[in-house]
């Protein structure tokens, strides 16, 4: 029997492609899948088509949600087709990955509200010119229940029941939907209607993902390859990034303040942040990671190049290098910003003549209340001009206060004017 003939070395090209699209994933499925289509596409000169489904369940976005974006942009970057779907249909049924219970529905109002705000900050990520963007109302509405029927059919109850969540709820009696079991088939058939190579998606979305394939091969077509991405911790270090936390920096926060969060991350988050929010390499973040290990890059400093860099991703170099330097200029040098709000006493906080500063700081929003504001001045958070204010009950006369500076917490900065 002839010798089968040796399989050609995979060109040191794609390899690089294949390590940088495996930077920072968690689940690259099955092994060895999408290194073979890699190579198939420089073979046929054909590019993959990278799917990411996104339900617009809110109007606003975080650097958590970009992390799945960023890696679809990587796609881009290599030539391949970039498909995004706005899942409007799921969108009205509710993804109940990670839920403990049925989501709440949303009225298509509020679903084409958030749609419509969700692409416009993707495209601080995404080259829209060259992004495939559909709603998956566009097959999914016109379904007849006949389809509907053979896509149920492609799929067990006893194959749902392995997902945690709905495993955890049926094990305490908790109700589950059948409307929830459609969410992993029709988003399965969003892979169908694209016809996709490779899924991208968070961790949560394993499960998801996988139907993908199962359907896809029910339906007669080669299952897509899947890569799932980290949930992003936020800025606390401890919990994932959500606006529910408040340890969240939005895509749209203003330059100084996204600089200013990012700074205030933990040093073991600064490699994570390089490595899912910049679409740095996998040369650049070894260098980065051995440099930090090593002593030779300062944690401070690696951390004001990452504010920098994402700052310029979602403005431009000029407005981070102008976050940088305000920040410098309040932190590293101890000075105050160069510009700040002013505003006067207002008539409401006088009483006798004389001013209590918690309240002052409420009706100023320097505090959401006078008992947080009380907490505040407490724990040595509040200074006035230079001075740590340290009575929460002392009173001020007006001209004590005129001209000058209120500080809050580390980035907080307000000047009394006169009336």
């Amino acid at each position: 029997m002839d010798e089968a003939a040796p399989t050609p070395p995979i060109p040191n090209e794609i390899l690089e492609e294949y390590q940088d699209l495996g930077t920072g994933t968690v689940d690259v499925l099955p092994a060895d899948d999408l290194l073979q289509r890699l190579v198939w596409a420089r073979q046929q000169g054909r590019p993959l088509r990278a799917k990411l489904g996104v339900d617009p369940t809110a109007p606003d976005i975080h650097l958590g949600h970009t992390v799945v974006l960023r890696k679809l942009a990587q796609f881009q970057q290599y030539g391949h087709t970039a498909v995004l779907i706005i899942g409007d249909y799921t969108a009205k049924v509710g993804d109940p990955s990670g839920r403990s219970k049925l989501r709440p529905r949303l009225t298509e109002e509020e679903i084409n509200v958030n749609a419509t705000t969700y692409v416009e900050q993707a495209a601080k990520v995404l080259d829209m010119e060259r992004v495939e963007l559909v709603r998956n109302s566009e097959w999914l509405s016109p379904l007849r229940m006949d389809e509907v029927l053979r896509l149920t059919a492609s799929t067990t109850v006893a194959r749902m029941l392995e997902r945690d969540d709905f495993a955890s709820r049926y094990s305490k009696n908790e109700p589950i939907s059948m409307l929830e079991f459609m969410y992993p088939l029709l988003q399965g058939y969003d892979s169908v209607a694209v016809k996709a190579d490779v899924e991208l998606g968070g961790t949560d979305q394993k499960f998801n993902l996988l139907m993908g394939r199962n359907i896809m091969d029910a339906y007669g077509l080669l299952p897509q390859s899947i890569m799932t991405v980290p949930l992003l911790v936020g800025t606390d270090g401890s919990m994932k990034m959500s606006k529910t936390y408040g340890n969240y920096i939005g895509v749209n926060d203003a330059p100084e303040d996204m600089f200013g969060k990012v700074m205030s991350i933990p040093d073991e988050l600064m490699v994570v942040y390089w490595t899912l929010l910049t679409g740095a390499g996998h040369r650049e973040v070894e260098s980065i990671a051995h440099r930090v290990e090593e002593g030779s890059y300062h944690p401070a400093e690696c951390k004001r190049d990452l504010a920098e860099r994402i700052v310029t991703l979602y403005y431009d170099a000029a407005a981070a290098a102008g976050a940088r330097a305000a920040f410098d200029r309040v932190f590293k040098d101890r000075n105050r910003p160069a510009e700040m709000p002013e505003a006067a006493i207002p008539a409401e906080c006088m009483k006798d003549g004389r001013v209590w500063l918690p309240r002052l700081m409420v009706d100023l929003k320097l505090a959401s209340s006078k008992g947080e504001a009380r907490r505040l001045i407490q724990q040595g958070g509040v200074k006035l001009e230079d001075t740590v204010v340290a009575n929460a009950d002392l009173e001020y006369l007006p001209e004590d206060l005129v001209g000058r500076v209120i500080q809050v917490g580390k980035r907080r900065f307000l000047r009394i004017s006169g009336a």
